[in-house]
């Protein structure tokens, strides 16, 4: 993992806790069995923090496996969660791994569905299915976002990271981006699930300079990729930008949604 992974999931980390739909959480935990260990199966675990999360919600006896592609990640893992767990080093967009579904419980990631593919979401949710587990997913970016004081070329700039996040393709095949959410319900409804969704926006006061800063870069970052004629705005754009949040006066809301599905 890059230093500028880890210490974006760091800034990230609390802000993600606060955000994310408590009431859907408890629900999911009501569902899950007792009298014997809870079985979660967490993808793209990273750093962990969506078992930090978690796992206070859950049923006490808890075993869990914790997927990721990135071997470094997984070796960091130790002391960071207060779990009984075990590691699969795994990647996600290959074709095998389908026997880490098995005997499940509850499968659960944060952050990923606008990662992946529409395809990815219909094999995840067949996935699940099989296994006959509960799925809960946190934190989908879904498209928006409003920063204040506002500056003329944030819509555009919004348009920009939503086109550059469709264009990736980060082992899944071309991202579903914004409309992840809508897919994952289309694909687990399909797969005989009832879904539920909530709201999980970010809402970033100005004292969240980090993650604000991380955030106007990465986008930044993005809208070079797709129009580097434009170079001379979009830098301009995060100038006035940084001024803003310098000055303490930039907030930031970035929509997300976190959707869960029960089987029926």
């Amino acid at each position: 993992m890059t230093h500028t992974l880890a210490k974006w999931l760091a800034v990230r980390e609390p802000f993600d806790a606060v955000a994310r739909s408590a009431a859907l959480g408890q629900l999911v935990a009501l569902t899950l069995p007792r009298g014997r260990p809870v079985r979660i199966l967490d993808l793209g675990t990273g750093t962990g923090s969506n078992v930090r999360y978690l796992a206070p919600l859950l049923p006490v006896d808890q075993r869990w496996t914790l997927a990721d592609k990135d071997p470094t990640v997984l070796a960091q893992i130790a002391g960071n969660v207060d779990v009984a767990y075990e590691t699969r080093q795994l990647d996600l967009g290959a074709p095998d791994g389908d026997d880490v579904f098995v005997g499940v419980d509850l499968v659960t990631a944060s952050a990923l569905l606008d990662l992946v593919s529409e395809p990815f979401l219909v094999r995840l949710a067949d996935r699940c299915r099989a296994a006959d587990a509960t799925a809960l997913f946190a934190l989908t970016y879904t498209g928006r976002s409003t920063c204040t004081p506002a500056e003329p070329e944030d819509e555009y700039m919004c348009d920009l990271l939503n086109r550059h996040q469709e264009r990736s393709d980060k082992g899944f095949g071309p991202a579903a981006g914004p409309d992840a959410v809508d897919c994952a319900e289309r694909a687990f409804t399909a797969a005989g699930y009832r879904a539920q969704r909530a709201a999980s926006d970010w809402l970033l006061p100005p004292d969240a300079r980090d993650l604000q800063r991380e955030l106007m870069q990465g986008w930044a970052d993005a809208a070079f990729e797709m129009v580097p004629g434009e170079s001379g705005m979009i830098a301009d754009w995060l100038e006035r930008r940084f001024e803003h949040l310098d000055a303490g006066r930039s907030r930031i809301t970035v929509s997300h949604e976190d959707f869960a599905a029960f089987p029926e």
